[in-house]
């Protein structure tokens, strides 16, 4: 069959579907014949009918790996971008040392190795990293399908082209569940385990089987969403979206609306985060080359590897509590560390009890130690994979790292302690889980009330409002000033 007559049938199916108002995925295995030799021969047949949707890829934050710094304090008028990128955790810290062979797994592109610039051909877009639904498509080395499983044919490219559909929380989760080099490393309340979770776990993944756009609303191919973790956004997702007036029924909604204007929802309806299994909290890269034996685990997690150093796990976590606007500070690239024996904040809320647009929200906090270059004061970057992780050497990683990032490294380096805040979005509970009041005021120990600014639990000495704290409620209306008398 011609590539034109293809083309035409899928439009005619694609206009019927719209006119219909139908949403489930149109069933491709009439359209898409292989066979296939890798990833790039897949893209090739999709372009046919989805060139503009490869440019819509493209210029995606998911593609690029940066956007817009909009959620960063002081540079949303920046005309740089950042994102995965560019920017420093302390996981596997950075991709720009020579490590990018390996941290593109998760990338929605392929052929993107050590220090290439990013593909622009628009056959090396990943469809199937997102779309594919059987087939056993993986992803490898240079964010090539693997190919050691491809060769063995436990991989059906063509099985794999033929099942595209709608997105579902497996291809999310392929990138998202295991973040940071491993399931349930680098997010609180993202792991395997919500791929089928039940409604205790999570009352909207398991209660209702929603997929994860159905909250993080899609619109040519820039998905919605913010966090913590990220530079940019493109359009924020909110409890609100939804949930207009959730608490209406309830015999205290008075109390809980004057909640409302400083608790964040996530803080009473998410109490503890990793919950399906535990989470990584410390990531001790000093340790790396020691041969330990007899190393004990932790949750079933290991404690030690000799590549990456020591870990402590968390499971069924209570967060911590901050001020958040929805903006963060963030640790950039080369900034100097003015004081190393304090804790370096890669990633940090902004708020604050006197501003009126800061709630109090959960968050997971994940510590580290990491280089620091004794002579710059800034954090190093090294070369984990195929350099680290193979010999061991800091000094030849650091050196490597230096000369792929183009960050001077000056030979001496030292180890500082690092924080990362990390937003807790999901792993809602069900309702009769939530905080109750006893859990935070009066003699609940949940909330840290004067680390959060107030002189004693609200609930004896008043809230932010009342006391006249902030400038002003949330409110639509604007605020009347009255004359001061003379």
């Amino acid at each position: 069959m011609k590539v034109r007559t293809i083309i035409a049938m899928v439009a005619a199916i694609i206009l019927v579907a719209a006119t219909a108002g139908m949403t489930a995925s149109i069933d491709h295995s009439q359209f898409v014949k292989g066979p296939f030799k890798n990833g790039e021969d897949v893209t090739k047949v999709c372009l046919q009918c989805h060139d503009k949707q490869a440019d819509d890829v493209m210029n995606s934050p998911h593609y690029k790996w940066k956007g817009a710094p909009r959620t960063v304090k002081g540079l949303e008028n920046s005309k740089e971008e950042y994102g995965k990128a560019n920017l420093l955790n302390n996981f596997c810290t950075d991709v720009e040392g020579g490590s990018r062979a390996f941290c593109v797994k998760c990338h929605a592109g392929y052929g993107w190795t050590e220090n290439d610039k990013l593909p622009k051909d628009k056959s090396k877009v990943d469809c199937l990293v997102c779309h594919a639904k059987d087939g056993n498509y993986k992803k490898g080395l240079g964010g090539e399908v693997d190919k050691q499983l491809l060769d063995k044919g436990k991989i059906n490219l063509e099985k794999a082209a033929q099942s595209v559909g709608i997105p579902n929380r497996d291809n999310c989760g392929a990138c998202h569940f295991f973040g940071g080099g491993g399931d349930a490393v680098k997010h609180g309340d993202l792991d395997s385990t919500l791929s089928k979770p039940k409604r205790e776990h999570d009352v909207h993944m398991g209660g209702m089987d929603m997929t994860c756009q159905a909250c993080h609303v899609t619109k040519n191919h820039k998905i919605s969403g913010a966090s913590t973790f990220l530079a940019t956004n493109d359009g924020r997702v909110s409890c609100e979206d939804c949930h207009r007036d959730p608490h209406k029924d309830s015999q205290v909604h008075k109390t809980l609306l004057r909640h409302q204007k400083t608790v964040a929802c996530q803080t009473c309806h998410i109490p503890f985060f990793a919950r399906g299994q535990a989470t990584k909290m410390n990531w001790d890269w000093s340790t790396v080359g020691r041969d330990i034996q007899d190393i004990e685990e932790q949750y079933g997690k290991e404690v030690y590897a000799k590549h990456k150093g020591t870990f402590v796990w968390g499971k069924n976590v209570v967060p911590a509590y901050a001020w958040y606007t929805g903006k963060t500070e963030r640790y950039l690239k080369g900034e100097k560390i003015k004081d190393p024996k304090q804790v370096v904040y890669l990633s940090k809320p902004v708020g604050d009890i006197k501003d009126s647009n800061s709630k109090i929200y959960p968050f997971k906090i994940h510590t580290g130690k990491q280089p620091m270059d004794s002579q710059y004061k800034y954090l190093s970057i090294f070369q984990n994979f195929g350099g680290l992780w193979s010999h061991y050497n800091w000094d030849k990683a650091l050196a490597d790292g230096a000369k792929a990032s183009g960050l001077p490294f000056s030979g001496k380096y030292e180890f500082v302690s690092t924080a990362f805040y990390g937003s807790i979005n999901h792993e809602v509970a069900p309702k009769e889980q939530a905080l109750k009041c006893k859990d935070c005021h009066m003699e609940g120990k949940r909330l840290d009330w004067q680390a959060l600014g107030y002189k004693g639990d609200p609930m004896r000495v008043g809230g932010r409002f009342e006391n006249g704290i902030t400038v002003a409620e949330q409110t639509s209306k604007p605020v009347k000033k009255t004359a001061s008398k003379k």
